[in-house]
Formats: structure tokens, C-alpha cells, sequence
């Protein structure tokens, strides 16, 4: 219980930690800096979420803790595409004025939906199938914090993009500025609920003891 307080206050920290990094040390700003401020957020969360995922990685006997930290170094860059591709399929601007905001964006992304899961599962496809795509079969605590934190970070950016076609002409619609305050607030607000079911889940297995 207090390993998974500490996972979600340090991830929810990192990425506090990762704005005022931006804002004090390079006196960046999404809205005004958006694809260097993304640089400073993907690489300082990065930094937290594969060295502590990594400590809860699968069969810890088998697979060593620099083994885990590289699987979430190689899944960084393999995330990205996915994220990207996704987003572009749904609409967003293509053309080298965006290519590095997307690259930084999806960068995010990937580091808040699939780093963690390759830290822990690695390529284990039936843990990714059971996690992503069949919930109900989700057991372990980990297991919560990852997929509803990654749930909650794509429906945040889901969200987040809805003001961008409307004709509002405001400067935080650009993209991907909305949609990246979506995804970080639905990441957050996805920790949260993550920590009710770890909450919930410890009471119910003490329950079942006595």
C-alpha cells in the first residue's frame, strides 16, 4: 500500500516538477514554447516512471531491474509512433510546421500510456491484452495504475482536442496545447481513481483473510 501512495505521488509530482523545470530554469510555457516545454515534460517524467515501474516489474527473478529499465527505454520511442499515428488518423495537423510539437507530444504520451506498461510486462502480449483490453480480468494492484492511468491520459487528450476546430481563435487551441493539458489533467485525475481501486482492493483481500 505505501509503495503504490509513493508511485502515484512521485508520478503526479514528476510531471509538476517537470513544468517548473520549464518555467524557472528555461522560462518556457506550453502556450508560448510548446514543443521545448513538451521536451522538458516527456523527459523529466520519463526519468520517474521507468525507474519506479521498473521496481514492479513481472517475475523480478528472471528479469533484472536494468532489464526492465531498458524495456521502458525501448518501449519510449515505440509508444510514440503508436500515439502518433493515432492522432493523426483522428486529425491532427500534419506538415513540418507541427512535426516537432507532435514528436514531443507523442513522446508524452507514450511515456504516460505505454512506458509503464513495458516496464512491468515487457512483451508479455497476454498481460497486455488482459490489461488493456480486458479489464474485468485485471487482478494485481500495479496492474489498476497502469491502464487506468493510461485510460485516463488518451480520454483526457480525447477530450482536450475538442476545442480546436471552434472558431474561438484562441492561442491555447493551437495545437497540441489543449489537448496536452487534457491528457495530463485526465492522467492525474486517472492516478487518483487508480489509488480508490488499490484502496478498495486491499480491503476487500483483508476481508476475504479474516
Amino acid at each position: 500500500m505505501t509503495k503504490m501512495l509513493f508511485l502515484h505521488i512521485s508520478c503526479g509530482l514528476g510531471l509538476v516538477s517537470a513544468f517548473w523545470v520549464a518555467h524557472n530554469f528555461y522560462s518556457l510555457t506550453l502556450l508560448q514554447n510548446p514543443a521545448k516545454t513538451l521536451r522538458t515534460l516527456w523527459a523529466v517524467e520519463a526519468s520517474v516512471v521507468i525507474l519506479l515501474y521498473s521496481l514492479f516489474r513481472r517475475n523480478p527473478d528472471q528479469c533484472s531491474y536494468l532489464r526492465a529499465v531498458l524495456r521502458g527505454l525501448l518501449g519510449l520511442p515505440t509508444g510514440a509512433v503508436v500515439n502518433a499515428l493515432g492522432a493523426i488518423v483522428l486529425g491532427a495537423p500534419v506538415g513540418i510546421q507541427h512535426f516537432e510539437k507532435t514528436i514531443h507530444w507523442s513522446l508524452l504520451m507514450s511515456v504516460l500510456t505505454f512506458v509503464p506498461a513495458a516496464c512491468v510486462f515487457g512483451s508479455c502480449w497476454s498481460d497486455w491484452l488482459r490489461v488493456f483490453a480486458h479489464t474485468e480480468a485485471i487482478a494485481a494492484c500495479i496492474d489498476w495504475i497502469i491502464c487506468i492511468g493510461a485510460h485516463g491520459a488518451v480520454i483526457g487528450a480525447w477530450f482536450g482536442a475538442w476545442p480546436m476546430p471552434l472558431d474561438w481563435e484562441r492561442p491555447w487551441q493551437e495545437w497540441p496545447i489543449c489537448v496536452t493539458c487534457g491528457a495530463i489533467i485526465g492522467y492525474l485525475v486517472g492516478l487518483i481513481i487508480s489509488f480508490g481501486f488499490v484502496v478498495f482492493h486491499n480491503q476487500k483481500q483483508r476481508v476475504k483473510g479474516d
